[in-house]
């Protein structure tokens, strides 16, 4: 959008870490200032995988519900590392205890049942190709729900330097085409502001499994594509004379 000749703009010329901060100054501009909010993409393949796995069990007491889970979730992770998994790349998410009720309708009133517990990891997996083979693993191992895949990529900076230069690009593009309508010569970098975005395909629901025959081989897996990008806002002046910038 077209703003008066006086802008605030940040001291940065691209966005701060967390833990920086950003001085306000103000900046003079004798034309026009319009302001562009670009936002550009790049698919990439995704290089990691990450899934979850989890053992729900009951018991009487609060007590053996939480020894019987622990066991089994033993027996869970066990398999995970024979797989050559690292142990970096797993992640207690929750351990949950409950007590369980039935409701008596003739009754109404609630009946204790016992105690549920369930514990789940994430894993993350380096080789996506193993994605169905580890799943199926898991539910020979004792895990009674899973979750994902989810995939991502590792390092997007590559891809994230992609986009940021389709975007400065696009933006430059825009401001020219600004300047040319409203009868200018070209356009000059105030700001620019940066904020990133990753964004992908959603995990699966959760898979409860009813036995342990439910997964009989290898569920397949597609990988597919993941993206990531980049959002910048860019402030450019209108400039009608010869030392005009066009960027």
């Amino acid at each position: 959008m077209i703003r008066p000749a006086h802008v605030l703009a940040a001291a940065s010329a691209l966005a701060l870490p967390a833990h920086s901060f950003a001085a306000n100054v103000e900046i003079e501009a004798e034309g026009p200032v319009i302001e562009l909010d670009i936002f550009e993409s790049v698919t990439v393949a995704p290089d990691m995988a990450t899934i979850g796995a989890g053992v729900t069990t009951e018991a009487p007491t609060a007590v053996e519900a939480l020894r019987m889970n622990s066991a089994e979730m033993v027996k869970v992770i066990n398999r995970i590392k024979a797989l050559g998994i690292a142990e970096k790349d797993i992640q207690t998410t929750g351990i949950n205890l409950n007590a369980r009720y039935d409701y008596d309708r003739e009754g109404k009133r609630q009946i204790f049942r016992g105690y549920q517990v369930s514990n789940r990891v994430s894993v993350k997996l380096r080789k996506i190709e193993d994605t169905g083979k580890v799943l199926d693993a898991l539910v020979a191992a004792g895990a009674t729900d899973l979750s994902g895949p989810s995939f991502s990529i590792e390092s997007d900076d590559a891809a994230k330097d992609a986009a940021r230069e389709r975007a400065i690009e696009r933006a430059g593009e825009r401001a020219q085409a600004y300047a040319a309508m409203l009868g200018y010569d070209g356009a000059k970098v105030l700001s620019i502001s940066e904020a990133i975005q990753s964004r992908g395909p959603m995990p699966e629901a959760a898979m409860k499994r009813s036995s342990a025959d439910m997964v009989a081989a290898a569920p397949p897996v597609q990988p597919g594509m993941v993206a990531t990008g980049v959002s910048i806002s860019v402030t450019y002046e209108l400039l009608n004379d010869e030392a005009s910038v066009s960027e």
